[in-house]
């Protein structure tokens, strides 16, 4: 097994995945950026350096998903980090067109579990790893006008707490990150009432990620909520 350990960011091609790449590849990690968008992907990967290489993939497709994950471990011996990050939004409950539910639902929780039904087997061989689960606060609480975008990540939150009560006791940390607005341009598409500098910055969840990762191997923490004080109610 290479000493480097390797990190696997799923949409790391912008926001908060580009965030947690560049984060993680300045802690060392050899960082591995997945996403649909090439050129965003090798944007990133300029920014990082060396300890970044790219792999243009759509998680909603399984078996491209599952001989990616086969080289990862061919070429790198190991996934020490997961970064179940990638995600889209559409606005709107019941009155949500049924086409874009159930491209969220795929995209947001399928395509989630596909990705983890492949990661979770190679940690518990290696005995160790973590996995980060980028939920929402909206996976904790329902607000009016995004009802199914709360039912993806409401059913994240779930499979997230599911593994983190199967997995530690393996020596595979599970955590959901659940923040309110993050300052990213899915933010703006979304509608956010705040301005830049009133949301979290995507630079605070590698900042929370870094702190978990700094913590021994009794401490384990389910899920943390990060909010703005603008938006808190």
């Amino acid at each position: 097994m290479n000493e480097i350990k390797t990190a696997v960011i799923t949409g790391a091609g912008k926001g908060i995945g580009k965030a947690l790449a560049t984060g993680l590849a300045q802690l060392g990690y050899q960082t591995i950026l997945v996403g649909r968008n090439k050129q965003n992907l090798e944007q990133v990967a300029q920014q990082i350096g060396s300890n970044a290489k790219i792999l243009q993939l759509d998680i909603t497709d399984r078996p491209a998903v599952k001989e990616a994950i086969s080289k990862i471990i061919a070429d790198n011996g190991s996934i020490d980090v997961l970064v179940n990050n990638a995600g889209i939004h559409f606005s709107g409950s019941v009155d949500i067109a049924e086409d874009e539910f159930e491209k969220m639902l795929e995209t947001n929780l399928t395509a989630q579990y596909g990705v983890l039904k492949e990661v979770v087997p190679v940690m518990k061989a290696q005995k160790s790893g973590y996995i980060f689960n980028v939920a929402s606060r909206s996976g904790k609480v329902g607000f009016s006008g995004g009802g199914a975008y709360s039912a993806s990540k409401f059913g994240l939150v779930g499979l997230s707490e599911s593994l983190y009560r199967e997995l530690n006791p393996l020596g595979i940390k599970v955590t959901a990150l659940c923040p309110g607005w993050v300052n990213t341009d899915m933010a703006f598409d979304a509608g956010t009432p705040l301005e830049s500098a009133q949301m979290i910055q995507p630079d605070d969840l590698f900042k929370t990620i870094e702190w978990l990762l700094q913590l021994s191997p009794g401490a384990c923490v389910k899920e943390i909520i990060l909010e703005s004080p603008n938006s808190i109610s």
